[in-house]
């Protein structure tokens, strides 16, 4: 009986040891290798499925989204949209509440002239695997006539959609209706001015209260502000080339920035406001959330573990010794 002991305790030891903490948290540098997307223009960190980005190419591609794997930078699924006809120009992708992914075939490379654009709704599968789902399309106005954007998000907690407008010159913020309706059309409404940046992403923080605008060679970090947005810092960004993405990592701690182009890579950087004094208030991970004040949580955790198992290890082989 003392051996089968020692060798459960030794295995049990290993596993501890050897997946790290950070395994499945999707915040590290990957490259996109499937060579079906050569224009990912959208970047989407899954809540269900961790480690997961969801992403898309610019045009002319079809109603294709792709889940890429992160650890591997395989794309796992390919989901067929259904119901939406033929996306134009497809510039921008969120996950919103209740796992529903919004995809924004908002861009207009003819300056704004479409009289129109649309934004898809379609949830998130739990299963990963190649399949088509319907999804539900809107139609896109702005109140202030046509305009070209490539940034759309949604509201973590609220559902409210927004977009920014792409303008060499700075855009403008535009607030979308509080529940888009399927019937009729949508008219987005500008509500703050993102001045000095031709917006070519955006993303919001999971807990809803930071938003983050990129342009091709920089950034800028506002507090959300209820949507009244204000300023906090620019940021900057890595150079990958055509940089068109960026998202929050789903436990609010890194910014994923991606560019187009194949086997375009993705790199990370920390969070605004990140390791403040007060950001154990804002978006942490899940897991500290859920653990309370004295919860043991990433490495720390594994780390406890891993002592624990060894002091079983040194308390068997002593008692072997004793016995031996």
């Amino acid at each position: 009986m003392r051996r089968p002991f020692a060798l459960l305790a030794a295995a049990l030891l290993t596993g501890a040891l050897a997946v790290p903490a950070s395994a499945a948290d999707g915040d590290e540098k990957f490259t996109i290798k499937d060579p079906r997307i050569t224009e990912s223009s959208g970047l989407a960190a899954s809540r269900q499925h961790p480690g997961i980005y969801w992403t898309h190419n610019d045009s002319d591609d079809g109603a294709y989204l792709y889940a890429v794997d992160s650890a591997t930078g395989e794309t796992v699924a390919t989901i067929t949209m259904s119901g939406v006809g033929s996306p134009r120009d497809v510039e921008a992708i969120s996950i919103g509440p209740d796992n529903q992914i919004y995809v924004g075939d908002i861009g207009d490379n003819l300056g704004g002239t479409w009289p129109y654009v649309w934004i898809y709704r379609l949830p998130e599968p739990k299963n990963l695997r190649d399949q088509t789902i319907k999804a539900t399309q809107y139609v896109v106005k702005y109140s202030d006539g046509a305009r070209d954007a490539e940034s759309l998000v949604v509201h973590p907690k609220t559902g409210r959609v927004y977009i920014v407008d792409k303008n060499e010159k700075g855009g403008h913020l535009y607030e979308g209706p509080a529940r888009l309706s399927p019937s009729g059309s949508n008219t987005f409404r500008p509500v703050a001015a993102v001045p000095d940046l031709e917006a070519t992403d955006a993303t919001l923080s999971p807990d809803g209260e930071h938003l983050v605008v990129r342009s091709y060679f920089g950034a800028i970090a506002y507090d959300w502000n209820g949507g009244r947005i204000k300023k906090k810092e620019r940021l900057g960004v890595p150079f990958l080339g055509q940089g068109e993405s960026v998202t929050y990592t789903a436990d609010g701690k890194k910014l994923m920035y991606g560019a187009e182009g194949a086997d375009s890579p993705v790199e990370p950087q920390d969070a605004p406001g990140v390791g403040d004094s007060d950001s154990s208030s804002g978006s942490g991970s899940s897991a500290s959330s859920e653990s309370g004040g004295g919860g043991l949580t990433g490495n720390l955790k594994t780390g406890a573990i891993a002592a624990g198992v060894l002091l079983v290890v040194v308390l068997a082989v002593r008692g072997m010794r004793r016995r031996g």
